[in-house]
């Protein structure tokens, strides 16, 4: 089906004349890339590709006129900071970070290499840019939700799961954005608007989680909220089957929740976001500077059901849903 687009304005970016970073005939360029998740994670490693073609786009090659230091931090806080620091040492020409820790890791160790996000909430907040279209100083890039999203997923949720009373969002404050506050506003109004009672609820380890949702299915009535940070993700697969086994409808912001036996999923197209972010990359290696780089917002969202899954929870779904869906999972 088709995928929706929503359009943003890109403004244009001034050069950075006195650059020393600035493309240097004959030079080998070097770009850094702090990836927050495992290397064994398919999905992400669509993320790293999607980067890839979008540089060969611009001409930019792995090997040939411009080398990839790739680390992986394994949704670990002490690696992300330990392979920022290891990538700095290297001196290279622009770093994609790829989550909030992995941007507050490089953001600590550098004020001075250029940093390109792809795929954060919360870059004002987090204190990495001045302002979306101004950010000021090293870091620039591409976000991928608004806080909005927080209420939007509720809405979704009572959507496929009409009888639903309680819901628990559920983030790791260590990882989320602003500590988890960044969404919490539109999801206690969307609940108030749906009659459903909110719950914020903090996990920091598997065993908390399990804890969480167990509780969820103990009473008719529980719902999920799954708020998007590097924890969430990397345990994807426990939240997954922890709702399945306990019969708690869930939503999740990234499609890979739902193609894995999740019920729903509603938020940007990855993918895409990292594919974009290669233009920032490859303009600040012929000299752009990122502080007059405005940042993104995401530009293709995608809703995933899984059909299946809302079988084995007893769920019907709406025809509305089925037709905003981009993918269905029979």
């Amino acid at each position: 089906m088709r995928r929706r687009e929503f359009i943003t304005v890109l403004a244009g970016a001034a050069t950075w004349p006195l650059a020393a970073l600035a493309q240097q005939p004959g030079r080998l360029q070097r770009i850094g890339v702090l990836m927050s998740w495992h290397e064994s994670d398919p999905e992400v490693m669509t993320f790293l590709t999607g980067f890839m073609q979008g540089l060969a786009g611009f001409g930019w090659v792995d090997g040939g006129n411009v080398r990839m230091e790739v680390r992986w931090a394994g949704g670990s806080a002490d690696r992300l900071r330990m392979f920022a620091k290891e990538l700095i040492d290297l001196q290279p020409d622009v770093i994609l970070a790829t989550s909030t820790p992995a941007t507050a890791a490089l953001q600590q160790a550098t004020r001075a290499i250029p940093i390109v996000f792809a795929g954060i909430s919360d870059p004002v907040g987090a204190g990495f840019v001045a302002s979306l279209s101004r950010p000021g100083g090293n870091l620039t890039g591409f976000i991928d939700m608004e806080g909005a999203f927080g209420g939007k997923w509720l809405e979704v949720l009572k959507e496929i799961a009409p009888d639903i009373k309680r819901a628990a969002i559920m983030f790791n404050p260590d990882t989320a954005p602003a500590g988890g506050s960044y969404y919490l506003p539109s999801f206690d109004a969307a609940a108030r608007k749906l009659k459903v009672e909110p719950i914020a609820v903090r996990v920091r380890s598997v065993a908390e989680i399990e804890t969480v949702i167990t509780s969820l299915g103990r009473e008719p009535g529980g719902s999920l909220v799954v708020m998007p940070d590097i924890f969430m993700e990397t345990h994807r697969a426990q939240i997954i089957l922890l709702a399945a086994r306990n019969n708690v409808p869930a939503v999740y912001s990234q499609s890979v929740f739902a193609r894995d036996g999740g019920l729903l999923s509603d938020g940007p197209d990855g993918v895409d976001i990292f594919r974009r972010s290669a233009s920032y990359v490859d303009r600040i290696l012929r000299g752009a500077n990122p502080a007059e780089l405005p940042v993104q917002l995401p530009t293709k969202f995608e809703m995933t059901v899984n059909a299946k899954t809302a079988k084995s929870l007893g769920l019907d779904v709406p025809a509305t849903l089925l037709g905003r869906a981009d993918e269905v999972i029979e």
